[in-house]
């Protein structure tokens, strides 16, 4: 099987069965779509949802955020991984969009990650759902499922996922994709035991014809 082969298999599957994928994250507005993604990272979205509502409550947009303090915004996330550092990114975050940005969240990728606590996954995240870019977030999920199946070529960063991917996946597909290999791996394609047995799209899994192989 090509690897084009494979990329029209997969993409045809998850166009056919899930014409519908969206974050798990629950928002509202791209101000709370950044604040949740920046909480999201090494944290599970469920999580982040558990603390978000009363956090966007009390802090709706950047100029409410960016007049408390690292300190106040520690105690609406401290169930979070690594609160400290991310209330300190939020706080500084929300200065920053009210100073330098005019109080809009940029659409360039340049411009988003300097942002505190924003790198470029989360930057591709907004470009995409925010500003319907073609942006390809890749995320410990991404990263592993499309190592797995063969849609990359063992990348060795996120950086590299992310090109091989934008080159290889129609633009008009780049957003949803990004969720269809999210959820994928959250659900199916699990780190420790992918379910390889219920996958709708083993069949174009590399993975799945290395691991059939060692079994014979």
């Amino acid at each position: 099987m090509t690897k084009k082969e494979r990329y029209q298999g997969v993409l045809a599957y998850f166009q056919t069965h899930v014409p519908i994928a969206e974050t798990e994250l629950h928002y509202q507005n791209p101000f709370e779509l950044l604040v949740a993604v920046i909480l999201s990272a090494q944290c599970t979205d469920k999580r982040v949802n558990m603390v978000t509502p009363k956090l966007f409550q009390d802090f709706p947009n950047a100029e409410s955020m960016a007049a408390s303090s690292a300190e106040l915004i520690f105690n609406y996330i401290k169930s979070i991984s690594y609160p400290n550092n991310k209330a300190k990114h939020l706080v500084n975050m929300a200065k920053m969009l009210v100073h330098d940005f005019n109080n809009t969240i940029p659409s360039e990728i340049e411009q988003l990650i300097k942002l505190p606590g924003v790198g470029r996954k989360t930057a591709n995240v907004i470009t995409s759902v925010v500003y319907h870019q073609p942006g390809m977030a890749v995320d410990t999920h991404v990263f592993r499922v499309s190592n797995r199946i063969g849609l990359t070529n063992n990348s060795k960063t996120p950086l590299q996922t992310e090109k091989e991917l934008v080159k290889n996946i129609p633009a008009e597909l780049i957003p949803i994709a990004h969720h269809w290999l999210i959820l994928h791996g959250r659900y199916t394609c699990m780190a420790r035991n992918p379910n390889c047995a219920n996958c709708p799209i083993k069949l174009y899994c590399k993975y799945f014809k290395t691991k059939n192989k060692s079994n014979l």
